[in-house]
């Protein structure tokens, strides 16, 4: 499993904001992201929420761009005081803060007549930073290294993801889910067993206490979707051993 687990490539994801921590803006950014990652391959390893201080972002970027394949940032990249996160990376990698001439272009052709000193902050990237434009993108998306750079607007979080997200993909995650009505105790000794037996096959289980139709979710995840698939039917013919009232499998 060790070696299937390193094979498989890893994301960290840093979420800046002191709105988020203090709890003014919810965060749904990192939300979404694990979920394109599962359809997509890789491995969500880590998610941080972080404040709008230069040497923290620095610091945890950095961090996560030597222990992870890709790392996502999200937030901090607009013309205010506290969009300090294409700052607070260069600082950290060693490299200058310079005006981007494509990226000024486009401001400027954006603002026009509205266009103010401040605009002119996002043009700034770390020496070396790359633009990768496509989909409906009008502002590329900057990238250092292994580090992608996105806002924190959840519309444009999205938009941007959605432009790059095929660079990413590798070999998905395969998901089963059974809804039962049963109590959790009376099903954990059985899935205890099933995941000591199946150590790549990845088991959850998630009780629902105000719902009608189900009490308990439970879910298999694995790279091997024909193990995923056996695991599964095997699972299920358990329960029903066990007379456990299956209400749907998914």
């Amino acid at each position: 499993m060790e070696q299937e687990q390193a094979q498989i490539p890893s994301v960290g994801i840093v979420v800046i904001g002191n709105e988020i921590l203090s709890g003014k803006v919810a965060d749904t950014n990192s939300a979404y992201l694990c979920r394109e990652m599962a359809h997509l391959g890789p491995r969500v390893d880590r998610v941080v929420v972080i404040p709008d201080d230069m040497e923290i972002i620095g610091s945890t970027v950095n961090g996560f761009s030597g222990d992870f394949t890709w790392v996502f940032t999200s937030g901090g990249v607009g013309p205010t005081h506290d969009d300090v996160t294409v700052g607070a990376i260069a600082r950290a990698k060693g490299k200058k803060l310079i005006s981007h001439p494509e990226l000024e272009e486009g401001i400027r052709k954006f603002y026009r007549e509205r266009l103010t000193e401040r605009h002119l902050r996002m043009a700034l990237v770390p020496e070396g930073a790359e633009l990768i434009h496509g989909g409906e993108l009008f502002f590329p998306v900057i990238t250092l290294d292994n580090i992608f750079i996105l806002p924190g607007v959840p519309e444009l979080f999205r938009l941007k993801f959605a432009a790059i997200k095929e660079r990413f993909r590798a070999t998905p995650c395969h998901l089963r889910e059974v809804f039962l009505k049963t109590d959790e105790g009376r099903i954990a000794q059985l899935l205890e067993k099933t995941a000591a037996e199946n150590d790549t096959v990845l088991i959850g289980s998630y009780p629902s206490l105000f719902r009608d139709d189900y009490s308990v979710k439970v879910t298999l995840e694995g790279r091997d979707s024909g193990l995923v698939e056996r695991v599964f039917h095997d699972l299920c013919t358990s329960l029903e051993a066990l007379q456990v009232q299956i209400v749907r499998k998914v």
